[in-house]
C-alpha cells in the first residue's frame, strides 16, 4: 500500500500489546506515521479529508 502511494499508519510500540506486525512494517519502511492507538482514528479521518480536496 505504501509503495502504491496510500498513506500508512502503524500503532506505536508503547500502546501495542504485541509490536510484531507493526514493528515489521516500520522496519521495512512501509509506514508514513507511527502513532499511539488513541490517535489513529483521527489520523485516518485527516488522511481522508486531505484526499477529498
Amino acid at each position: 500500500m505504501h509503495e502504491a502511494g496510500a498513506p500508512t499508519i502503524a500503532q506505536d510500540d508503547q500502546t501495542s500489546v504485541v509490536w510484531g506486525m507493526p514493528g515489521q512494517a516500520v522496519k521495512l519502511g512501509g509506514v508514513d506515521k507511527i502513532l499511539p492507538l488513541e490517535t489513529i482514528a483521527a489520523q485516518i479521518l485527516r488522511f481522508a479529508e486531505e484526499r477529498s480536496r
